[in-house]
């Protein structure tokens, strides 16, 4: 009886962990040369553009499985660029996103649904400063190949796009808003390239 309770219980394990194997999509790793996070911002009757250069993305993702598959960012604040050091140093400081305090911003996802075609969603919970909320990004799986140098690699290529209120996330309290001067609709651009071995 106590052999047969073993074999019951090491089968349940073993179909268990088949099961923990086979829930992820495959893993890309993302090419940093050929990725960016990038923003747009009204500035009075200009458009101010920047990216943040010290970003990390853990990407699973295959159209055939979409329950195993997500997209989990982490962004280093301090890394913002603008091409303009005050201005950047301005907004890394309590007047915008207080680096110091809120070193990074994250995106964890919990779901990948399929809309049409090439058109997907991701939707997670966003963390930016001591805000966390539930966000739906849509992306365009822009293709699937071989990579050009390296035959024995695939290479993919994902673009998401989204506008962020960013006083419902604390950056500014209003002032420079209401003043005119800095628009509170953020414009977000997203561009990963990724490959993975065949």
């Amino acid at each position: 009886m106590k052999a047969f309770i073993r074999f019951t219980v090491a089968t349940i394990f073993l179909f268990v962990f088949a099961a923990q194997v086979q829930a992820a999509a495959p893993q890309w790793e993302v090419d940093p040369a050929h990725s960016g996070v990038y923003f747009s911002v009204n500035h009075i009757y200009s458009t101010t553009r920047g990216y943040f250069e010290d970003f990390t993305a853990t990407v699973n993702f295959s159209p055939e499985d979409l329950a195993g598959s997500r997209f989990d960012f982490e962004v280093k604040v301090k890394s913002i660029n603008t091409g303009n050091s005050k201005r950047d140093g301005h907004l890394n400081s309590g007047d915008f996103f207080d680096s110091k305090k809120y070193p990074k911003m994250t995106f964890s996802s919990t779901a990948v649904k399929h809309v049409k075609d090439n058109q997907y969603i991701v939707e997670g919970k966003m963390t930016v400063k001591d805000v966390s909320q539930s966000v739906s990004v849509p992306f365009t799986l822009l293709g699937v190949t071989t990579h050009p140098f390296d035959a024995k690699s695939e290479v993919a290529g994902f673009e998401a796009r989204m506008t962020i209120d960013r006083l419902s996330y604390h950056v500014g309290n209003g002032k420079f808003y209401k003043m005119g001067v800095v628009g509170k609709d953020v414009d977000v651009l997203i561009t990963m390239e990724v490959t993975r071995k065949k």
